[in-house]
């Protein structure tokens, strides 16, 4: 092995095996979360322990989860991407108007998932090799895509025309009768990318240029094609999201993904993953998801006031990121 290969190995490695133990315990933490956060709804409302209430909540959460997976690689590899809930509002457009003119689902969903690679793409583009600030592009691209839906629906649903049912099914229908399809999606998406990110070479190598760009560049790793990639598989996931988001609603709706964004980043933040870059995992993301879709869900069955949902997420959300804060500077 070439010395800057054993050195970009010991790199991401090191890395990973720095963090191992602390993210372990803090997952240990969400598990219990959730745990209690179940026991407390359960004696606090009898229809929320039931198959039915629980399957709910996991496809409730699984667009979250899914853009989640892709929006924490990105915060992983030391970047931000906020312009997922627009970019799901975006591609249900294409989706929607090529399956209308075309009557083929695998069309539409080609044209979603171009729309989705391309917005990555530059993306990814514009951070990684231009330099400009991966906060200043995505909330920049936030408002074109989001501008860009309103000029081409003004502001109306595009309908599904032609009823789909296997479209339909995508979004709507349960696996066995019991497990809706978006969380069966949402599942085998993340045990794929958590395999990536922890036995994969690519996954120690977003670690590695999240954790110190610079070394990692002395290292050998090719940094900007890592954070480049890291952008496209944000929009690739938000696309997927946006696929069955559109589903659900059986249209394309401008309206949709509104504050998308911040569930999401308050999902990641909650499951641990650092502002900062190179910590967390995406376990940790999923186990965010669900403690917030279990929060909201419960909370909504106590007839608490969306006010005051939104508050204690906000709360929380700054809890976890002070958290993450603290473990910054002890890591340090």
């Amino acid at each position: 092995m070439p010395p800057s290969s054993s050195l970009a190995a010991r790199s991401g490695g090191h890395v990973t095996d720095t963090f191992a133990m602390l993210g372990r315990r803090q997952e240990i933490a969400l598990v219990l979360s959730i745990f209690a956060l179940i026991a407390f709804f359960s004696f606090t409302s009898e229809y929320f322990f039931t198959v039915r209430n629980l399957t709910n909540v996991l496809g409730q959460g699984s667009l979250v989860m899914i853009a989640g997976i892709g929006v924490a690689i990105v915060f992983i590899s030391g970047e931000v991407d906020i312009s997922v809930g627009s970019l799901q509002a975006a591609v249900a457009i294409p989706l929607i108007e090529v399956m209308n003119a075309t009557g083929s689902l695998w069309l539409g969903l080609a044209a979603a998932l171009l729309l989705g690679l391309i917005v990555g793409g530059i993306n990814g583009y514009l951070s990684a090799y231009v330099g400009i600030n991966s906060l200043i592009v995505t909330l920049g691209m936030l408002f074109i895509l989001r501008g860009g839906v309103y000029l081409y629906t003004g502001k109306t649903a595009i309908p599904d025309d032609i009823y789909l049912e296997s479209f339909f099914i995508i979004g709507n229908e349960r696996f066995l009768g019991v497990v809706p399809w978006p969380a069966i999606i949402a599942l085998v998406l993340l045990l794929i990318f958590m395999y990536v990110m922890s036995y994969r070479p690519f996954g120690r190598k977003v670690y590695a240029v999240g954790g110190n760009a610079e070394v990692a560049r002395l290292a050998g790793f090719p940094v900007k094609r890592v954070k480049f990639i890291c952008f496209v598989i944000s929009g690739v996931m938000a696309t997927i999201s946006g696929i069955l988001l559109a589903s659900r609603l059986g249209s394309a709706v401008h309206l949709a993904g509104i504050g998308f964004e911040f569930q999401v980043v308050a999902a990641v933040v909650l499951g641990g993953v650092s502002l900062s870059g190179g910590i967390g995992s995406l376990l940790g993301m999923a186990l965010g998801v669900l403690i917030l879709a279990f929060m909201s869900n419960g909370l909504g069955m106590l007839d608490l006031p969306t006010e005051w949902q939104l508050v204690i997420t906000g709360i929380i959300i700054i809890i976890a990121v002070a958290f993450d804060e603290m473990k910054r500077r002890r890591a340090g």
